[in-house]
């Protein structure tokens, strides 16, 4: 009775007979919540209760009991139950609490992703920008947004690339449910697999209970894998059955789990020569790129920089309570004639650097603290012509130049990578063994 009047209500129910029948589906199944009578042909509701929050902390219990046996109710409240029901069961009162336990999971889940997500959020700038190649970007974004396709994002570091991930989540039908988001490269090889697929109670040492991974975190919504260029070789067969599937099953355990997850991936390197360097799989990087989309470098798009360096003045002097301050025509003209290699991340830090430190009413060139600076126009600098051997024929001239060029930017390369050959490939875009052949060639250790 209790199962139809459930199932009318379309929530999905598995039935179990008594305590040890209910221990076992909670190890195979993951149910949203537990309904349990407190007396049980074996075992009773006690049993079944503590079970399940060995197995998930979380998963609302409601208990049933006769009117006879209210003071047991209130027991199993004392030891973690929801609610209790009265027997018999009046199925409008069922459907109201078995709602209120949904809510109630559902708020839990929705809190660990705030409380997780609370740094990312704040001070999150939003995408400000009028370049057509921006345009052009935000044009993708919305014929993406309406299709479930895999969408991979691809920029240099800075350029914005989660941000662009929330708009599509935000523009997209699965914008109600959550965005959850993972840094590959910031997780140690040896946890990305329990924090992106959970793990079950006694999975490893620590293991003390069943813990949900992003991936059903994300269920209904949208999981973004940010640098995923830096996913362990090992672990994308099981992204890739993932995403196929759409099952997958936690570490430690044994059945499968069953989630409808939007994938959205991203990356600051060329994924191809990844797959060149046989570095990352080559059906992975085709299952991600059904919709690739390029972020344009801050340098590509100079006449942003007023835009958003003005954006960020006005925020930051909200935020540090400072009075308004105009940005002074030489500091905009510095701001203008740099090349922004760490892209829009580091002209918001450059610009909350600035207002910190400005006094007055305005922003001036000197309170800006630019890296790699180009030149004044006072300042004349050397011409790269004058160290370069230009005798000899003209095939001579060519061969040496490119020679030496070679040669220098395999060195800057290698020195980047910190000496890891197979990262280096992939910076330079080549393969791993024209690498090695060019390392032979150059004499370069």
């Amino acid at each position: 009775m209790l199962r139809l009047a459930l199932e009318r209500q379309d929530h999905a129910v598995l039935e179990a007979r008594d305590q040890p029948e209910a221990v076992r589906l909670l190890h195979q199944a993951q149910p949203a919540v537990v309904l349990s009578d407190l007396r049980l042909p074996e075992g009773d509701g006690f049993g079944v209760l503590r079970a399940v929050k060995e197995v998930d902390a979380d998963i609302p219990v409601i208990v049933m009991t006769a009117y006879g046996s209210i003071e047991d109710a209130v027991r199993a409240m004392k030891e973690g139950a929801m609610d209790f029901l009265a027997k018999p069961v009046d199925p409008d009162h069922l459907s109201l609490l078995v709602a209120r336990a949904l809510e109630q999971r559902r708020i839990v889940t929705e809190n660990l992703l705030l409380k997780e997500e609370l740094a990312v959020r704040r001070g999150a700038p939003q995408i400000v920008g009028e370049d057509p190649s921006l345009r052009k970007v935000f044009s993708s974004l919305q014929r993406a947004a309406s299709t479930d396709a895999t969408v991979l994002i691809e920029g240099e570091s800075g350029t914005g690339k989660e941000l662009f991930a929330r708009s599509l989540h935000a523009l997209s039908p699965r914008s109600d449910a959550p965005f959850v988001a993972i840094n590959c490269a910031a997780i140690p090889e040896n946890l990305l697999e329990t924090e992106l697929f959970g793990y079950e109670k006694g999975a490893f040492t620590g293991a003390a209970a069943r813990k949900p991974g992003k991936f059903e975190m994300a269920h209904r919504g949208t999981l973004f894998l940010d640098e995923i260029g830096d996913l362990p070789f090992a672990l994308q067969a099981k992204i890739l059955r993932a995403l196929e599937e759409k099952r997958f099953e936690r570490v430690g355990g044994t059945s499968s789990v069953q989630v409808d997850v939007r994938l959205v991936a991203a990356t600051n390197r060329g994924l191809k020569a990844a797959v060149a360097a046989r570095r990352f799989r080559e059906d992975l990087y085709f299952r991600l790129s059904v919709f690739p989309i390029t972020v344009p470098p801050l340098r590509e798009r100079p006449n942003d920089i007023p835009m958003l360096a003005r954006y960020f003045v006005d925020r930051f002097c909200r935020e540090l309570t400072k009075k308004p301050l105009v940005i002074a025509p030489d500091a905009l003209e510095r701001l203008q004639a740099y090349r922004w290699p760490g892209n829009v991340r580091e002209l918001q830090n450059c610009i909350e650097r600035a207002v910190i430190l400005a006094e007055g009413d305005a922003l001036f060139a000197r309170h800006l603290n630019l890296s790699f600076a180009a030149p004044l126009e006072s300042e004349t600098p050397p011409s790269p012509w004058e160290q370069i051997d230009l005798s000899g024929t003209l095939a001579e001239v060519t061969r040496r130049v490119t020679r030496e060029a070679e040669k220098t930017k395999i060195e800057a390369v290698l020195h980047e990578a910190q000496g890891n050959k197979g990262r280096a490939a992939e910076l330079l875009q080549i393969s791993y063994k024209m690498l090695i052949a060019k390392l032979k060639e150059h004499s370069i250790e």
